[in-house]
Order: C-alpha cells, then sequence, then structure tokens
C-alpha cells in the first residue's frame, strides 16, 4: 500500500522540485498559472488520477488535483516536510469524511512544496479484519484437532500403560509368570511391554530351572541318604559285628558322607549361579591352567601336563578357574592312575584329554546336562553336576563347550571362550 503511494508521488514531486506545478494538479477554480515546456496547460492532458492527490506548498496553502474529490488533512509536519531543503516523506493514517486513509507526504527538497497522495483503506481494513477473524477460527479449529488428537493419542498410550499396570499387579498378587503382557511398537510405551514381556520370560525360565534343580537334587540325594540310613541301622548292631564288616561299614559311611557333602556343596553353588557380582576383568588362561595343574597333582598325586598360549579373555577369574579344575577333576575320574592327563590352552580353547574309555555316542549330547551321568559311571564318584557348572561358566562368558572323543582313545572336553579384544 506505501509503494503505490510512492509509484504515484514520486513524479509529481520531482516535477514540483524543478519548480513546476505538476501538470495533473490545479486548483478549484480552474488552472494554475504555471507552465512547463510545452507551454500553458492543456486541461485536455489532464490523467486522471485514481489516488486523491493535492500540492502543498511552503505557505501552508493546498493545490488540489481537478479530479481529485477529496481534501487530504494538512498539519505541522506536513508542512515541514514541504518547507524542507532535503527530500522528505512522511506517512501517516488520517481520517477523511469519517474515512480510514492512508496519507504520504513527499518532497525532492529544495523548500519547493510537496505532493500529497492519499488511499482509503477501507476495504483493505475490512478485508485484514476478516481474515483476522478467519485465522482466528482456523487457530481454534487447529487447536482443537490438536487437542482431539493429544487426547486420542494419550488414551492409546494410558490404555497400554494400564494394561502394563493390570499385568504386573497379576504378577505381584499370583506369583505367575505366565501373564499376558501387551508387547509391540516402537515407541517408548512398545519397547517397555517388550522388555517386560522378556522380563517375565526369563523370570519363567529361571523358576523352571530352580524346580528342576530342586527336583533333580532330591532325586541325587536319595541314594547317598539312603545308604547312610542302611549303614546307621548296621551300627546299631557294631558289638556284635565281624571286625571285617565293621571297617566295611565305616568306610562306606566315611566315602557315602564326602559324597553328600560334595553333592551339596555341588547344588548350592550351581543355585547360587547368576549375575556375578565380581567385574570382568582380563584373565591370562595359561596362569589358571598352571595352578589347576599344581593343585590336581598336590591332591590327587597325578601328574598333569599343561600346553598353553598367552590367551587373554574377560571375565571373572574364580569362576573360570572352577570350571577349569571340574574339567581336570572329570579327568581323573575316567583316567586310569598312571594315565597322562593333558590340559592344553590355545587360542581362548581349555582343551582337557584323557586316556579313559572314552564317552559313548549316545552320551555326548547329554555330558554337560545337569545330573545326567552315563550308565558306566553311575559307579563312579560324583554328584553330575561339575560339567553343568562348567557349561554355565563358558556360557556366561559367551563361550561354549564342546564334549568328544580322542581318535587313539580317551575323552576329549573343552570350553571355548571369546579372546579378549587387542588393546588400543
Amino acid at each position: 500500500m506505501d509503494q503505490s503511494l510512492v509509484e504515484v508521488a514520486q513524479p509529481l514531486a520531482a516535477e514540483l522540485a524543478d519548480g513546476r506545478l505538476p501538470r495533473d494538479v490545479a486548483d478549484d477554480d480552474g488552472p494554475r498559472d504555471g507552465t512547463d515546456g510545452d507551454g500553458p496547460r492543456d486541461r485536455g492532458r489532464d490523467r486522471t488520477l485514481v489516488l486523491p492527490t493535492q500540492v502543498l506548498l511552503v505557505d501552508g496553502s493546498v493545490v488540489r488535483a481537478a479530479t481529485s474529490a477529496v481534501i487530504l488533512p494538512v498539519d505541522a509536519a506536513d508542512v515541514a516536510v514541504a518547507r524542507s531543503g532535503e527530500p522528505a516523506q512522511r506517512f501517516a493514517d488520517v481520517t477523511v469524511e469519517g474515512a480510514p486513509y492512508r496519507m504520504l507526504t513527499s518532497s525532492q527538497g529544495g523548500a519547493n512544496g510537496a505532493v500529497q497522495v492519499g488511499r482509503d483503506i477501507t476495504e483493505s481494513t475490512a478485508v485484514l479484519r476478516a481474515l483476522a477473524w478467519l485465522l482466528v477460527a482456523i487457530g481454534l479449529a487447529v487447536a482443537a484437532l490438536a487437542a482431539l488428537a493429544g487426547w486420542l493419542v494419550a488414551q492409546r498410550a494410558a490404555a497400554r500403560l494400564v494394561a502394563l499396570t493390570d499385568a504386573a499387579e497379576t504378577v505381584t498378587a499370583t506369583g505367575r509368570l505366565d501373564v499376558p503382557v501387551p508387547a509391540g511398537g516402537s515407541d517408548e510405551i512398545g519397547r517397555l511391554g517388550t522388555a517386560f514381556d522378556a522380563m517375565l520370560l526369563r523370570l519363567g525360565q529361571a523358576q523352571q530351572d530352580q524346580q528342576r534343580l530342586v527336583q533333580d537334587a532330591g532325586h541325587e540325594l536319595r541314594t547317598p541318604l539312603t545308604s547312610l540310613r542302611t549303614n546307621v541301622h548296621l551300627l546299631r548292631q557294631f558289638d556284635a559285628m565281624p571286625p571285617q564288616t565293621r571297617a566295611r561299614v565305616v568306610a562306606d559311611l566315611d566315602g557315602e558322607t564326602r559324597e553328600l557333602t560334595h553333592l551339596v556343596n555341588e547344588v548350592v553353588h550351581l543355585a547360587a549361579a547368576g549375575p556375578a557380582d565380581a567385574p570382568a576383568e582380563p584373565v591370562r588362561l595359561a596362569d589358571l591352567a598352571t595352578a589347576v595343574a599344581a593343585r590336581a597333582q598336590r591332591r590327587t598325586g597325578r601328574a598333569i601336563a599343561v600346553q598353553a598360549d598367552a590367551s587373554v579373555v574377560v571375565g571373572r577369574p574364580a569362576a573360570l578357574e572352577r570350571a577349569m579344575w571340574n574339567l581336570v577333576e572329570n579327568a581323573t575320574k575316567f583316567s586310569a592312575p598312571d594315565a597322562a592327563i593333558e590340559l592344553v590352552v590355545d587360542q581362548g580353547a581349555v582343551v582337557v584329554r584323557d586316556r579313559g574309555p572314552g564317552i559313548d555316542q549316545a552320551d555326548l549330547p547329554h555330558v554337560f546336562d545337569r545330573f545326567y551321568r552315563a550308565p558306566a559311571a553311575r559307579a563312579l564318584p560324583g554328584s553330575g553336576l561339575g560339567l553343568a557348572i562348567v557349561r554355565d561358566v563358558a556360557e556366561a562368558h559367551g563361550g561354549r563347550v564342546v564334549a568328544g572323543n580322542r581318535p587313539d582313545g580317551g575323552a576329549e572336553l573343552a570350553m571355548l571362550l571369546p579372546l579378549a579384544p587387542p588393546a588400543s
């Protein structure tokens, strides 16, 4: 709007700056006496002005365009622009005959007066007012839609949270871990549901493992307890027994007591196995192999041939040493006293080889199961938990276990562990 006023005023103000009255402007009584380069003013050449236009002289008088029926108001600021020696212009919002106008007073300097151009902004104001109301209506509509969308999203999220809360309360009240949980989705609530469902699954598996451990342990404990009761019954007739029978009963009691102690220790260790509190650290397997071999020689009097490289894994030294000891202890049970037992560490693999009878093919998949004992080994001492502990330790360190037979006779049990990443 202001640009349109400038485009009309500037050419007229340029003529006025040259000391000439613009050709399109005359006073109320007819054309002024000013002339232009073409001689006396020719009214037939006047252009019809779209906008109300007038000339403000330095004395404050106004020369109105003949085609303009509107007289624009003049104040002291407009007269100052007309008298200015430098180019100047002034915009103002005025009221003419009750209608709002936007007015420009423009001068090119030289104190030759100024040109005033006005524009009725009634229609523009009405359009802006209507647009303002339209924008308000649109804003309210958008706000209402946003509130509705937010309510719907909140209801959907709240429904899933209520379902999760109900599932958690059901688990707390009943102890059941098979409660259906709403899972799925990539948002935070969906991830929470998926994590909660996975947690219940892990807890269910742990509960099943615990129940199976208790059942298996109870089954295994019955054998030594039955033997102990039998021997205790025999002890009641201790005085009437021959010396050889006495010695045999006492030996049986001593052996069964040791087996029972060993079994209880293994069950307690296996039941307590879980996320360890001790932080993992770099462990050099060769050091553990040397310590295990030395302990085996002290306890059994048997030499263990150790062949180890510089493999380093990240783990808990106590757990890894126990697993390595269980592998060696298992080999000593099935090897003749003069047979060689080899402990090899190679690229994270801990391998124990013996010269015993080997493992039957049907038993190979089960040698690391809890309480599993091959038919040929049931007469030998042991709890059936040592190799299960080896498997648990290996899996807790990201590894696995392997069982097999040597081509030239004997068994070969291995715990395969991932190597520690090289130091940067």
